[in-house]
């Protein structure tokens, strides 16, 4: 049924609570965005590998983007059928469920400094449980050590946990819990999928891996389906009450934004980092390939799940070359310098500045510049550095293939760098599947939106929203097997010489 909150054009809001900005995106019927507002927010970095940001500038920053992007259009909160939020993932804040004041800075998904608790944990031998159980690898990057150890470390804050005056949450509850008062302390299914308490299977907090980490129960959100309405929002907020209908981590409303609704369907986000998601459908895929096994989202009961492999620099590679080399003034440039040359001459670069992620997970692997002669130069190296986002990209996807026991059918992109056309052509003739860009790359925002709007009665179903996803370029493969078999037969030559290069601290 449609909407008819108020009067004029019926809209649907999302809030993309970003690492490092806040936006709000107004999407029309069409799915088309009408109005977009950003505002960055700060990092902070007190130590080295710890990197937090302000709760409360969080939440302020996403208000005010919120309230500018309904200002600039003209449009009235009754105008809004529903709003959806999508976050930053594994990002954890603790506050106090009295004043709502956050306790500590939130520690953001890129910090580390859980990394020694997490390999106690793994030489405890509980490796296996946390994959058997949640999907994911025991390591830093997970909400629970960071929650353990802000229990650990703040004074006196395991007792009030236990005496239930604290709340735990994502970036998404957090925001839940503001914009509705404090009515809703709730998370989505995907998000809950990344903390390393969740049993994905049964769809709950999981006691045992709670009493692992020395983590009280009280502390924890509801869980709730990714589409349905939570709550109506505080009236203040925006000028009137809105329902809360749609909650997604941000990789997982990237997939549903794509309308990867099927099993098999699968896309990349080429952004700082590369996130390749796949449909694997209504039943969890444990992976033998160090993938992540995760919830995408849950609608009317109904689960969907995803494959999921992350490579740590990917568009990261064009700025190094940008701001550590000096080989290009702006990023925009990479293309036309790679492309003045027909192939990178036998020049490999591993971008492993920072480590490998899947499918390696090698955290002393550094990067690698190999096959220079006399005659590489700028060119050689900016097209290495395209080919290295690709070639990454191409092992995840070769990994989800062999766990999900089927082949690719095509990989849609988004992403800043899937502007870049040469990089989506090399893509496609690595992979012998089409690769094809879409006219709306607002993807993350969208996702948010489709299951905010499919709760409100704003869209009617997933057929409705397949329609509505139109092509912008579709690149088709060009290249032999055996041309493809002869380029990532290179690059694992190359990873080699990369892995387990830095001492150990």
């Amino acid at each position: 049924m449609q909407t008819t909150a108020g009067s004029g054009q019926q809209y649907v809001l999302s809030l993309d609570q970003g690492t490092t900005s806040s936006r709000a995106i107004l999407f029309d019927r069409r799915g088309q965005p009408v109005a977009i507002r950003q505002q960055p927010f700060a990092q902070s970095f007190p130590q080295p590998g710890w990197v937090e940001q302000d709760a409360t500038e969080i939440w302020q920053s996403q208000l005010a983007v919120a309230r500018a992007v309904l200002h600039d259009q003209g449009v009235a909160a009754g105008q809004v059928a529903a709003l959806g939020i999508t976050n930053q993932r594994e990002t954890t804040i603790l506050w106090d469920r009295k004043t709502g004041a956050p306790l500590a800075p939130a520690i953001v998904w890129q910090d580390r400094r859980t990394a020694a608790q997490c390999a106690a944990l793994s030489a405890a031998g509980h490796d296996a449980l946390f994959a058997q159980r949640t999907g994911l690898r025991l390591d830093p990057y997970f909400s629970g050590t960071k929650l353990a150890w802000l229990l650990d470390h703040l004074p006196g804050v395991r007792q009030r946990a236990e005496r239930g005056e604290l709340a735990f949450g994502t970036v998404d509850s957090w925001l839940a819990w503001q914009l509705t008062g404090g009515r809703a302390h709730v998370t989505d299914v995907s998000n809950a999928s990344r903390t390393l308490l969740f049993d994905i299977h049964r769809g709950v907090w999981d006691d045992q891996l709670l009493g692992i980490l020395n983590i009280p129960p009280a502390l924890l959100p509801r869980v709730v389906d990714s589409s349905g309405i939570v709550a109506p929002i505080d009236a203040g907020c925006l000028g009137g009450e809105i329902p809360l209908a749609g909650i997604a981590g941000d990789q997982q409303a990237a997939t549903f934004g794509q309308v990867c609704l099927t099993p098999g369907m699968a896309k990349n986000t080429y952004g700082t980092g590369c996130f390749l998601m796949l449909n694997v459908g209504r039943q969890a895929q444990a992976s033998q390939h160090r993938l992540l096994s995760t919830v995408g989202w849950r609608r009317g009961g109904d689960t969907t799940y995803l494959l999921e492999g992350s490579v740590f620099m990917g568009g990261a590679v064009i700025q190094w070359l940008r701001d550590g080399l000096g080989m290009i003034a702006s990023a925009g440039e990479v293309e036309a310098l790679a492309a003045s040359v027909p192939d990178s001459g036998g020049v490999w670069l591993v971008p492993a500045h920072t480590g490998l992620g899947a499918p390696y997970w090698d955290p002393q692997a550094r990067g690698a510049l190999l096959g220079l002669t006399r005659g590489s130069g700028r060119a050689q190296i900016a097209r290495a550095a395209l080919e290295a986002i690709a070639l990454q990209s191409a092992e995840v996807l070769q990994a989800m293939e062999q766990d999900a026991g089927r082949p690719l059918a095509e990989l849609r992109v988004d992403g800043g760098a899937a502007a870049n056309n040469l990089l989506l052509q090399y893509q496609a003739d690595l992979l012998g599947v089409p690769v094809i860009r879409p006219q709306v790359t607002e993807t993350t925002a969208l996702g948010a939106a489709y299951l905010a709007g499919l709760a409100a009665g704003f869209w009617q179903d997933e057929g409705e929203l397949a329609a509505l996803w139109q092509i912008d370029r579709r690149f088709e493969p060009g290249r032999s097997a055996a041309w493809r078999a002869a380029q990532l037969a290179g690059w694992r030559r190359a990873v080699q010489r990369s892995l387990n290069w830095a001492e150990e601290a």
